[in-house]
């Protein structure tokens, strides 16, 4: 575990294994500590990089109050590859809203990307019924302010789920157990993440719109969109089968729903490894 000054943050990320680099980049709240054991499960074949997004777990902002985007963000992902691996091209796995920073680390930096794999980026702006979805999450902001933290959550839960699927249940209150301290810090990261996440990432980044003439352009190997395979007919699920149709390649199909990794994390892994051992 190390810290990387960049840009206006401070980053914190783990590095494990030896080999060529992988870097992980995560997405929602869950941080490096959410692909701790595919790290570890693909730690054998490659030095594998994971870390917590800036101003989210322990990579802090020079200024709590800093605006957002895929760009800075990007640029963040880039100064890891140099400092990890600057004489080579990197493997690059982006899951959710990390998916949408290695789709455009490898748009702006090409040179620096072996292969990208982006699962289940929101990539809504793609969408024929983009419109819709701005809408959705002009709805969630105003929640935000107005009813606070969980009412715009449950409005955005709502809009990612499939159309005429109901509401989930509540779930019944489980019984209270003791957390080693390790772990309940995770959680108490998570949640203490979310006002961050959804009132800063979710606009900006669900805001962005790839080059579709610059992926395009690309060699189709080059990119690779997946999806999970609990997760068709749901909103994080079509950006991602879009892209592949509108490209021409296969879309990967991943075990388990859009947190696969953490659901599924030996299954994931294991294809994950496929993948990239697929193209040299």
């Amino acid at each position: 575990m190390t810290t990387l000054r960049v840009n206006g943050a401070t980053l914190h990320y783990e590095v494990r294994g030896t080999g060529p680099l992988l870097l992980l980049i995560p997405g929602g709240t869950g941080g490096a500590a959410s692909l701790a054991t595919v790290a570890a499960d693909l730690a054998d074949t490659y030095t594998v990089a994971a870390y917590d997004p800036r101003g989210m777990g322990r990579s802090r902002l020079d200024d709590p109050d800093a605006e957002q985007s895929v760009e800075q963000h990007a640029e963040d992902a880039l100064r890891l590859l140099d400092e990890l691996s600057p004489g080579e091209p990197a493997r690059v796995f982006g899951s959710s809203s990390g998916g949408i920073v290695a789709l455009h680390l490898l748009l702006a930096h090409p040179d620096r990307v072996r292969r990208v794999i982006a699962h289940e980026p929101p990539l809504v702006e793609v969408l024929p019924d983009a419109a819709d979805h701005r809408a959705l999450l002009a709805r969630v902001q105003d929640t935000l302010r107005t009813e606070g933290l969980m009412p715009a959550m449950a409005a955005f839960a709502a809009g990612l789920r499939k159309p005429g699927e109901d509401p989930a249940p509540a779930p019944a209150p489980a019984p209270k157990v003791e957390l080693p301290s390790q772990a309940t810090e995770r959680a108490e990261r998570t949640m203490g993440d979310l006002p961050y996440f959804l009132g800063r990432i979710v606009p900006s980044f669900m805001a962005y719109a790839p080059d579709l003439h610059r992926l395009e352009a690309l060699p189709k190997e080059r990119l690779v969109l997946a999806c999970g395979e609990d997760s068709r007919g749901e909103l994080p699920y079509r950006p991602a089968a879009f892209l592949a149709e509108h490209l021409g390649t296969d879309l990967l199909h991943f075990p388990g729903g859009h947190i696969g990794l953490t659901t599924h994390p030996a299954e994931f892994g294991a294809l994950l490894r496929k993948a990239y051992t697929a193209y040299h």
